[in-house]
């Protein structure tokens, strides 16, 4: 999220009428949103931040962990996700006892003082236990897997440097590489020779959520979103995963190189 950009778009909200209540960066590929800038507008305007961290668990911004990030925070556990489980899961972090006590009745059908007596219109959002036990013991290695894929990472940037658009960090922030995503041109020609030297890529994401039928009719910044849908045209992930040995690595990299217009 361009803090640019959402400044301009919450002028033009409140412009048409509308009433803005908060502000829901996502943390694309692992790499925290930049949200000094983007908590300071939102306090201006009184809105909350949501941090959307699916993709960036385990990461930091200025030694601020990633679920301390925004007021309140929530992150993915599904199998894909730098800590995944074995199913759906996931985790919603903030520092408000009495939200708590509202999330946990949610979570439960809506129930009150227990299970039998419904204070609210809720759903059944529980943690399965056997999700629970999967993640708990995923969680002692963890830092391992995030500092393995660190070094995938590095690797990767290291040899494809100059020959593609990288992913840069800015400074004082880590990545949990959820992806690694690069740039490149004439990407369906890119992806169809890589699929036929045998390397899976993924396109995240091929269209963005403002043109998606549900919402194409709410308004956006002023002007539009030019540089979400220019980089959705042009970003391919390679694989990444904790456990990439160099060796496939270099295969990966020697075919994108021979893929390349």
């Amino acid at each position: 999220m361009s803090p640019a950009s959402l400044e301009a778009a919450i002028g033009a909200t409140v412009g048409s009428g509308l009433r803005p209540r908060g502000v829901m960066p996502v943390d694309l590929y692992g790499q925290p949103a930049r949200y000094p800038e983007i908590e300071q507008i939102a306090r201006k305007h009184g809105l909350w931040v949501l941090a959307d961290a699916a993709q960036s668990f385990g990461a930091r911004l200025d030694n601020r962990r990633v679920g301390a990030l925004g007021d309140f925070a929530a992150t993915s556990f599904f199998p894909s996700k730098p800590l995944g489980c074995y199913g759906d899961g996931g985790a919603i972090f903030l520092n408000d006892d009495a939200l708590i006590e509202v999330l946990r009745s949610l979570r439960v059908h809506g129930q009150g003082a227990d299970r039998y007596e419904n204070v609210r219109i809720g759903l059944n959002g529980r943690l399965d236990t056997i999700q629970a036990a999967v993640l708990l013991q995923k969680l002692t290695i963890f830092d391992d897997e995030v500092a393995a894929r660190e070094r995938i990472a590095a690797r990767y940037s290291a040899a494809l440097e100059g020959v593609v658009a990288v992913p840069r960090l800015r400074q004082g922030v880590t990545s949990v590489w959820a992806q690694y995503t690069i740039e490149v041109d004439d990407r369906d020609g890119v992806v169809a020779r890589m699929k036929a030297l045998g390397i899976p890529t993924m396109i995240y994401y091929p269209r963005p959520l403002h043109v998606q039928g549900p919402y194409a009719s709410y308004p956006t910044a002023p002007g539009g979103l030019a540089v979400t849908e220019t980089l959705a045209a042009r970003v391919l992930s390679l694989p990444m995963h904790s456990y990439l040995d160099d060796a496939t690595q270099d295969r990966i990299i020697e075919g994108l190189r021979d893929s390349l217009p």
